[in-house]
């Protein structure tokens, strides 16, 4: 039995091989390549279309989460608003939540809400006050002038960095002073500071809102205690684990906190970054559906014109089965080809798009500059698998008609 199989197996190769070398002077050869550019085209725009997706949604995550971790830890309050009310910095959960192998990094942080005034201009902003554990990794990436500054336990520094959107919108520029006004019960405050650095981070939402200064004017205009922040940033591994460690932490913090993640505070942002799946995955149906149209018209083609051998070989006693394995094979030689060249192409573009951001987009609308490439192993596999899956099952459509071809017909009208 398995010596007959074999028989099949080889003999299926053997036919396959010699339609391919025979067809590419044929009609039918014109059909070949245009099926195998379809299956190349089709997986490079697929591969391509995947790729900007996930990177696109990668960059807008990490910008949110630079200003605000993955979850935020604060005191539970019915309302929510910028100035959160004051926790200690000594916290039972703390040591726990650091030796978290999920969690990277925890940092304290407190907001406050004021006025930014010069002569001519007048723009409400927050001052995001940071303490001696900030991670300055992100900012220091995303800085266009200047530099960061450095906290210290020991005294207070009025140096701050501004966004280049506040910059523009102020007439500031770097070293200039910065005066700002703060509501303190029925007092307005002022403070000046010292504009050390300008960031861009192209998220123009948040642009356009935060200062960053030393967490110990927030602490003076609150008259908090110098152990007395307005909450904690946790840092996660991965973005995926976000859902879950947000329940996590939850549960390790007390009935008096609150633990909000990074997607529940910015629910408009990353519902519209969920829609774009729905864009994709519409790209995606429509690409296999105009492939799988002309993979099917091929292999049709393939057959009717190899009809008196159909008729020969069931004459010789090929069974059905054997027969469709040699189109099949005939079949994964055009996919193979196709997804061949189809990763080529793609790879190509995106390795090029990723090193010298040929293609770049309005920051002010999609939030980047040049369209960022995320080139996921898991992603790449994914796509060549489904399309090798999608292929297989589409041939299997036009090859039962191998099963109606009545042999003495077919040799008798060739």
């Amino acid at each position: 039995m398995q010596s007959k199989r074999f028989f099949h197996l080889n003999t299926g190769f053997f036919l396959s091989s010699r339609l391919v070398s025979h067809s590419k002077g044929n009609f039918s050869w014109t059909f070949v390549v245009i099926a195998i550019t379809s299956i190349a085209l089709g997986l490079a725009i697929m591969f391509i279309a995947v790729a900007i997706l996930t990177g696109f949604k990668n960059e807008i995550r990490e910008k949110v989460v630079g200003f605000s971790g993955h979850i935020q830890i604060t005191k539970f309050s019915e309302t929510s608003n910028f100035e959160p009310q004051p926790i200690d910095s000594k916290q039972d959960f703390y040591p726990k939540l650091q030796n978290t192998p999920e969690i990277s990094h925890i940092q304290a942080f407190a907001t406050k809400a004021g006025i930014i005034k010069t002569k001519e201009h007048i723009q409400g902003v927050i001052l995001k006050g940071i303490g001696t554990d900030f991670n300055w990794d992100f900012f220091r990436d995303k800085m266009s002038e200047g530099r960061t500054f450095l906290v210290s336990d020991t005294g207070r520094t009025d140096e701050v960095i501004i966004s280049r959107k506040i910059a523009s919108m102020m007439n500031l520029h770097l070293n200039d002073d910065l005066r700002m006004y703060f509501i303190v019960g029925n007092l307005t405050l002022g403070r000046k500071f010292r504009i050390v650095g300008i960031y861009d981070t192209g998220l123009e939402e948040f642009d356009k809102l935060y200062v960053i200064g030393d967490i110990h004017h927030i602490q003076k205009l609150n008259n908090w205690t110098a152990g007395q922040v307005g909450g904690f940033e946790v840092y996660l591994k991965k973005f995926e684990d976000i859902d879950r460690m947000g329940v996590y932490v939850y549960h390790q913090i007390g009935f008096s906190l609150d633990a909000t993640t990074i997607k529940m505070l910015n629910q408009q942002i990353f519902d519209w970054l969920d829609l774009q799946d729905i864009n994709v995955l519409i790209i995606l149906i429509l690409i296999i559906l105009v492939s799988s149209t002309t993979i099917i018209s091929t292999l049709l083609i393939l057959i009717l014109e190899r009809t008196a051998m159909i008729g020969i070989l069931k004459a010789l006693g090929m069974p059905n089965r054997g027969i469709r394995n040699v189109f099949l094979y005939n079949a994964l030689y055009i996919v193979g080809w196709g997804m061949l060249w189809g990763n080529f192409l793609a790879f190509t573009l995106c390795l090029v798009q990723k090193e010298f951001s040929l293609v770049s987009l309005a920051e002010e609308t999609y939030y980047v500059s040049v369209i960022p490439i995320n080139l996921d192993l898991l992603n790449i596999l994914a796509i060549n698998g489904g399309t090798l899956a999608i292929c297989y099952l589409i041939f299997l459509i036009p090859s039962f008609i191998i099963s109606r071809v009545v042999p003495v017909k077919a040799i008798r009208f060739s």
